[in-house]
């Protein structure tokens, strides 16, 4: 037989915004696919009406648009497989339960809410399987006038897969090896309702992933105990041949304590858990985003790519291609991943330096105009290569480098007292006229000329430099002193030494 093309799919639901767990499982699926030259489905499972939540769709296109996985067809990409919307494939669900019922292989019950309730009350540990269908309001149980009766009546009922007990059941699965369960500890799950004339996730998912071709499906450990129902209901329709791989991926787990990762964690310890930052259409209630906190995607991808799984050497950054080219599904960890949020700031950090400055300045332009400053694109992107490698994200820069724009208006009570020494007032006059005299205001020239007073005086390197800088920026902080009076000119420099001269103290005590 042919080997298969391998094509994977992420199938999220519209319940609401993408948690990042689940940007991790689509990320590992597009590693996945890319890697063997596969394609990667997008599916929407929306059979649960009731959770529907407008806009989700639209939110989780958008997420992985905005992080750069691209999926080959499915819904809003097209192919010939469709449709890839649960809600529009009804008829095709109807006629594969048709099948099972008609083999004998699930049948119809009609039991209440009620009903059912009060067996659990009845039995301890009550679920509905081999040894108590034959109690309950069946098509096994009742005859067979009495359940069309039922039926043409128009009273609710739902369709219930038949596991048979005392088999073992293999998934074989690509991070975990063979897993075995007992068929007898499963229950005869409900794979469709009349109520809404849909399916459950359980039938659904195994008929998509046939009928869609699917070779591998990589998923979160949650739905590793439905595995077992997945592999019975393949071979219930004679599928073995195309069943796909699992692969189930592990949780990722709470910065601190135990337990999986929650927005509760996020909003505790003040990171984002999702791509971006998100509205609830009923609330109002707004949530964080990776991108609008400023995160670069890239830095997103490789973080998450991280987080589970690793190339098994030390190199830590790691671009798309190189994720593809090394990821390997099987090396993944069987254990959580605890989600270690300050080595995603680490992670955004260094794609900040790795990045031209050409293509962070748009960024740190809308920061400034946001503060009220109106400068050339090369005068905002020359700060960014100043000062880029002082922050994890691009807001963070305007907090340390607003003295590039703006000119102090205080003098810090504290680097006063350090910086300002008694000699200061005399130093920095003569050094005043110094910069006056100074043509070439070029960092090479500047340079020159006042290492060459500070030696000739005979002063001490810190004492003058620290003093200056106090001048200009009003703090203690900031880079290369001739990085910032060359980027200031020299009008504004003259300008602002003549101002802190009569402001600053002239006589401090030492």
């Amino acid at each position: 037989m042919a080997e298969r093309k391998v094509r994977v799919r992420f199938a999220p639901s519209p319940t609401g915004p993408l948690h990042i767990g689940g940007v991790r499982t689509a990320l590992y699926n597009y590693l996945f696919a890319r890697q063997n030259g596969g394609d990667m489905v997008f599916r929407i499972e929306d059979t649960d009406s009731n959770r529907f939540v407008p806009g989700a769709e639209e939110y989780i296109l958008e997420a992985f648009n905005w992080l750069g996985i691209v999926f080959d067809e499915g819904v809003s990409f097209g192919g010939d497989k469709g449709p890839y919307r649960q809600s529009e494939r009804r008829d095709i669900y109807k006629k594969y339960v048709d099948i099972l019922l008609e083999e004998g292989k699930a049948y119809i019950a009609f039991d209440t809410p009620q009903e059912l309730e009060a067996k659990r009350n009845e039995i301890k540990n009550f679920q509905y399987d081999a040894s108590t269908r034959g109690m309950m309001r069946n098509s096994l149980t009742l005859p067979k006038e009495e359940v069309e009766a039922l039926i043409a009546a128009g009273t609710q009922y739902v369709v219930r897969f038949k596991i048979e007990p005392g088999e073992e059941v293999h998934v074989r699965d690509l991070i975990r090896g063979d897993v075995k369960i007992s068929s007898s500890v499963l229950d005869d799950k409900v794979l469709y309702k009349s109520a809404d004339q849909l399916p459950t996730y359980h039938l659904a998912n195994i008929v998509d992933d046939h009928l869609m071709e699917i070779s591998h499906v990589i998923r979160g450990e949650e739905w590793l105990p439905s595995a077992p129902l997945h592999v019975l209901l393949y071979r219930a329709f004679g599928w073995e041949d195309t069943m796909p791989q699992f692969a189930h991926l592990s949780l990722l787990l709470k910065p601190d304590g135990k337990g999986k990762l929650s927005k509760r964690d996020g909003d505790r310890l003040g990171f984002p858990v999702f791509p971006l930052l998100w509205k609830d259409p009923k609330t109002g209630e707004e949530s964080r985003g990776y991108r609008e906190d400023g995160y670069l995607p890239e830095a997103v991808i490789n973080f998450l790519a991280l987080l589970g799984w690793n190339p098994g050497t030390d190199q830590e950054i790691l671009s798309m291609e190189e994720l593809i080219n090394q990821f390997d599904i099987t090396k993944c960890s069987k254990a959580g991943a605890k989600f270690d949020y300050v080595k995603g700031q680490w992670f955004n950090h260094e794609y900040i330096l790795q990045k031209p400055d050409a293509e962070l300045m748009p960024h740190f332009q809308k920061i400034l105009k946001e503060n009220g400053i109106e400068v050339p694109d090369e005068r905002a992107q020359k700060v960014v290569e100043l000062m880029k490698s002082r922050v994890n994200f691009i807001k963070e820069l305007w907090p340390l480098c607003s003295f590039f724009f703006e000119a102090p208006t205080t003098y810090d009570e504290k680097t006063t007292r350090k910086r300002w020494k008694a000699h200061s007032p005399k130093q920095m006059s003569e050094l005043l006229e110094v910069v006056r005299e100074i043509d070439d205001f070029s960092i090479e020239n500047q340079e020159a000329v006042v290492h060459g007073w500070i030696e000739q005086k005979e002063y001490k390197m810190g004492d003058v430099m620290n003093a200056w800088r106090l001048m200009l920026v009003g703090e203690g902080k900031g880079p290369g002193m001739f990085d910032i009076t060359a980027f200031l000119g020299k009008e504004e420099t003259l300008s602002r030494m003549e101002k802190a001269l009569k402001e600053l103290p002239a006589a401090p005590t030492e």
